[in-house]
């Protein structure tokens, strides 16, 4: 079968949204690849996920985004779910204090089970809503320093950094496979295989067959 235009890229980079139910992951998402919002979007079911391609550091990258339901009764899908993550956007709602209260309890959930070289940002959403503020950006900006995360303010709404937020962290996942392929031979045939998109294993079969245990707690 002749490879779509879509599939023409240098690389294929998987990452992970995380952050509990209603920060908008989904939207976050949905204005990053199609450049859409939807006020009436309804809890993420299980996993779903969207590509887009653009341009990295002059090479062609396509971006295979993944979303995934906060609620408690998805989590057995975790493992599946991290797995060949390049990156991950830990996402809490500005105006929910008890969303950022959580990031520390996703992030070590992504240290359990995601590469150790992972690139993290933090992102702080829903920046439109100024008059319900309740996180400050200075709070959030020192956890991410402390915790060695890059951090970001978004409006998925506004459209304000969402583009700035993917592409940053798309960025540093190719400096950082970039400088694998240069130091070892071994880095770089991981490289290779992200090309080949051989790191993206989740397949919807086995998403599925995760849900039935996961929905029956």
């Amino acid at each position: 079968m002749a490879r779509r235009p879509d599939d023409d890229y240098d690389y294929l980079f998987k990452v992970v949204l995380i952050g509990d139910s209603g920060v908008g992951k989904s939207n976050l998402l949905s204005r990053f690849t199609r450049n859409e919002f939807c006020l009436e979007s309804k809890s993420t079911i299980g996993v779903e996920f969207a590509t887009r391609t653009l341009q990295v550091e002059g090479r062609t990258v396509k971006a295979q985004i993944w979303d995934t339901a906060g609620q408690e009764r998805y989590r057995a899908i975790t493992s599946a779910y991290y797995r060949g993550a390049l990156g991950a956007l830990l996402v809490y709602d500005v105006t929910k204090p008890m969303t950022f209260d959580n990031v520390s309890r996703w992030l070590k959930e992504l240290r359990d089970h995601a590469d150790s070289n992972i690139v993290i940002m933090l992102i702080g959403n829903k920046t439109d809503l100024k008059h319900l503020r309740a996180v400050a950006t200075e709070d959030a900006q020192s956890y991410a320093e402390k915790e060695g995360l890059s951090f970001i303010e978004t409006s998925a709404l506004e459209a304000t950094n969402v583009e700035k937020a993917f592409q940053t962290i798309l960025s540093e996942i190719y400096r950082i496979i970039s400088k694998k392929s240069l130091n070892s031979e071994e880095p770089a045939a991981a490289a290779a295989n992200i090309k080949e998109g051989k790191t993206i294993v989740v397949g919807e079969s086995e998403a599925n067959s995760k849900k039935p245990c996961c929905s029956s707690s």
